[in-house]
């Protein structure tokens, strides 16, 4: 099934309403934030948005073009984020699912309309937690449901482009480069120069035993 067939059967299913797909970049790297993308792509644009497809499919070149693409094709997002600390404070997941709900909450604000009027398709086998909407899981969502495929593009650049930023930040690490995962290289900067103030200390090989 095409991807944005899978958003219209769900659709149906669910009283018309239309979809928003969420997901998420970011949960596995050693620094920098987890971020998450909100999608409502517009009746009529799938036929624009062939090259989108799961982020870790295509490359960072066919992730930029399809980036510009669905911005063309009038696709709406929001974006939300949380923080290295914020990350340290909880744990990743709480900390995914609360960057998650901002992005959604962007999202609803831009659309002008509560999220009570919208299906959220979110990427995995789990809802988001504190989230007071309409939720379907949607295990390997990103390869199946377009809305989701366009917020996986759009979280994947967005914190791509944020970890090149801090690579100016935080000269030495390679954050341009493995974008905070943790490559020999990355482990051998941290070695060498102690953690980053971006760095997620909750983290092994970053976390100091009890």
């Amino acid at each position: 099934m095409p991807l944005a067939g899978f958003d219209l059967s769900l659709s149906q299913a669910c009283g018309g309403k239309p979809v928003i797909g969420v997901d998420e970049a970011g949960r596995g790297p050693l620094a920098g934030p987890v971020t998450a993308c909100a999608a409502l792509v517009p009746p009529g644009a799938a036929a624009l948005l062939s090259e989108v497809d799961d982020s870790k499919k295509l490359t960072p070149a066919r992730r930029e073009k399809a980036f510009t693409r669905m911005s063309g094709a009038g696709v709406l997002f929001g974006f939300g984020y949380a923080l290295h600390s914020e990350i340290d404070a909880s744990d990743i997941l709480s900390a995914t699912f609360l960057a998650m709900r901002r992005a959604l909450e962007r999202l609803s604000a831009a659309a002008g309309r509560p999220l009570s009027d919208f299906i959220v398709a979110v990427d995995g086998p789990m809802k988001i937690r504190g989230l007071d909407a309409d939720q379907r899981a949607v295990i390997g969502g990103d390869g199946r449901s377009l809305a989701i495929a366009c917020a996986s593009v759009r979280a994947k650049v967005l914190r791509d482009r944020w970890m090149a930023s801090l690579d100016g930040l935080y000269p030495g690490y390679g954050f341009a480069g493995h974008k905070g995962y943790g490559s020999a290289a990355h482990l051998a900067a941290i070695r060498e120069k102690g953690p980053s103030p971006v760095h997620r200390l909750s983290f092994a090989p970053l976390k100091v035993p009890a």
